[in-house]
């Protein structure tokens, strides 16, 4: 067997679970959607409340008054309303507060000072809906909402009392954690070989090169995460990158790739951007190396694509004709493809996430997708070597026709596998919240709750990711690198289809064995790649090692795209 099968019918054996503690990742993962959630929300102050005397005030404030005191005397209209408004219940004011919990979620914490008389409350929250409450006298009431898109939105608490004909109204701006995607035309922002929005010259070993984002490429300002794809190459050594906003932030203790001497490595990273528009990509090795940065699309705060996750589907493979013509794509050509429509992926999508795989190339080359009516961008997406299998995830502008088209920039002709894993649109409600990255699994530690041992062949490992099912987790953004390896073999993930067992209970049984692959490898490399996986209904995400020698695997959370 060889890798270059890519996931071609090796379906037959059942295979055995490695099963690692689900804490470890389900805490983590709880944690890190709460700390990056709650970084945003409001408080407006009582002393910001806007008192309205209402019509009838006059009146109202002489039936209040005849409690305790005479009515008032008749007096002008203007006369009467300044009144009414000192004399009807004085104190009335509102303090309210807004705070996230997830990427569409606010938490409304509203406190009502009053004199001991009934309220009626309106919470406008800015999207057409309102909840409505009452209340008595001093109050602290809580309200929750779900936003179905990300953007700003104009919260507005209304206290009304009716008996004095008087109300008092506070709020303010509310700008959701999440983020929707805007796809983009593959434009490369850094090239440290001829000075693309760097100085041409490689980046030392560890060392770091900024990328400017926003601004750049038609990519607007407030941009808050961005979709790049990064090359590594002309490599001497053994080393990694790690990319992260930069500037006020701490560089993670994990790694977007990896690489060995002599080799060309990409793979796409999905990262926040620094507040001053820049995200910087460190180089991990001890010797120079050049960096290679095109961006595919960005997150804003703005209403655009929302992300729907599905179980990895194959809907290109030119080895059998399946979505583009059977045989090899020759040399400097490209294959058009339809997305849209077909495999439970809707019609008027904007974006799709793929797998898109190169296997027996005759020579060095790159592929590129893009747009099914665009031109040939001049960025890539992978780079191979002569009879190497490369996988690598890339997101993808999508046609008004559904379709997209894979060029083929080597001078040789090679086979290409391509794996829908999700797609973006506009009806599609999970937003992407980026965490700080932290590391769930290492088969190489017994750490992560993992109990030691390698990734055996042909055997699965099971992962809880999902701390409650009422979270609203879409899709996980991981970094899964697979090292240490025997031999030719290839990684799968998908959602399980079991919840995981109670603890002493037998094992759930074997999933059907994936038909599709994320990351493919040869013995002795070191190959991480992106994936956008769903953990399906259960909250659990398999990983499948395909091959037929051990290995070792890495996983990195970076984030979550979320529905509520």
């Amino acid at each position: 067997m060889t890798a270059a099968l890519v996931a071609a019918g090796l379906g037959i054996i059942p295979g055995t679970a490695q099963a690692a503690d689900p804490v470890p990742a389900a805490a983590g993962v709880a944690e890190a959607i709460a700390k990056a959630a709650t970084s945003e929300g409001f408080h407006s102050p009582a002393d910001r409340t806007i008192r309205t005397t209402l019509p009838g005030a006059a009146a109202a404030n002489g039936k209040t008054n005849a409690k305790t005191a005479a009515p008032q005397t008749a007096q002008s209209a203007p006369a009467a309303v300044a009144a009414a408004d000192a004399g009807a219940n004085p104190a009335l004011a509102v303090d309210v507060s807004g705070t996230s919990y997830t990427a569409h979620g606010i938490e409304l914490t509203t406190l009502i000072t009053s004199a001991d008389f009934a309220l009626g409350v309106v919470v406008d929250w800015g999207d057409g809906k309102t909840d409505t409450a009452t209340a008595q006298g001093n109050t602290e009431l809580h309200h929750s909402h779900t936003y179905d898109k990300s953007g700003e939105y104009q919260v507005k608490v209304t206290v009304t009392d009716t008996a004095n004909a008087v109300q008092a109204a506070n709020g303010g701006a509310f700008l959701t954690p999440g983020s929707d995607f805007t796809p983009h035309t593959p434009t490369r922002l850094l090239d440290t070989r001829d000075g693309t929005g760097a100085p041409a010259t490689k980046v030392p070993g560890l060392g770091s090169v900024r990328v400017k984002i926003a601004g750049n490429a038609s990519v607007p300002a407030g941009v808050t995460a961005v979709a790049l794809n990064v090359t590594v190459t002309e490599t001497v050594d053994s080393g990694y990158v790690t990319a992260w906003p930069g500037t006020g932030y701490d560089r993670p203790g994990t790694s977007n790739l990896n690489y060995t001497a002599g080799r060309s490595v990409p793979n796409l990273v999905i990262v926040p951007v620094g507040e001053d528009g820049y995200v910087e990509l460190y180089n991990g090795g001890p010797q120079p190396v050049d960096l290679i940065a095109d961006v595919t699309g960005y997150f804003t705060r703005a209403s655009a694509g929302g992300y729907t996750s599905m179980t990895p589907a194959r809907f290109v493979d030119t080895r059998e004709g399946l979505g583009a013509s059977r045989g090899k794509l020759a040399a400097r050509t490209a294959f058009t493809t339809r997305i849209g429509g077909l495999q439970g992926v809707p019609q008027g999508i904007t974006a799709v996430a793929l797998n898109v795989t190169v296997t027996e190339p005759g020579g060095p080359g790159h592929l590129t997708a893009f747009s099914g009516d665009g031109p040939v961008p001049t960025a890539s997406n992978l780079n191979f070597a002569s009879g190497q299998t490369v996988a690598n995830a890339v997101i993808v502008p999508v046609a008004a026709d559904g379709t997209i088209k894979v060029f083929n920039g080597s001078w040789s002709a090679a086979h290409v596998v391509v794996d829908v894993v999700g797609y973006y649109s506009k009806d599609g409600k999970a937003a992407f919240l980026p965490f700080t990255p932290f590391r769930t699994l290492d088969t190489r530690e017994e750490a992560y709750g993992w109990p030691g041992g390698r990734f055996r062949a042909r055997e699965y490992i099971t992962q809880g990711f999902t701390p409650e099912p009422t979270t609203g987790v879409e899709a996980y953004v991981l970094n899964t690198t697979v090292t240490g390896t025997g031999g030719t073999g290839y990684l799968s993930v998908a959602p399980s289809p079991h919840p995981l067992p109670a603890e002493g209970a037998p094992a759930a049984p074997a999933a059907p064995r994936p038909g599709s692959s994320t990351l493919n490898w040869t013995a002795g490399e070191t190959v991480p790649n992106l994936v956008q996986a769903s953990d399906g209904d259960h909250g659990v995400i398999t990983f499948w090692n395909q091959g037929y020698q051990d290995a070792d695997l890495v996983l990195d959370v970076f984030g979550v795209y979320q529905s509520k």
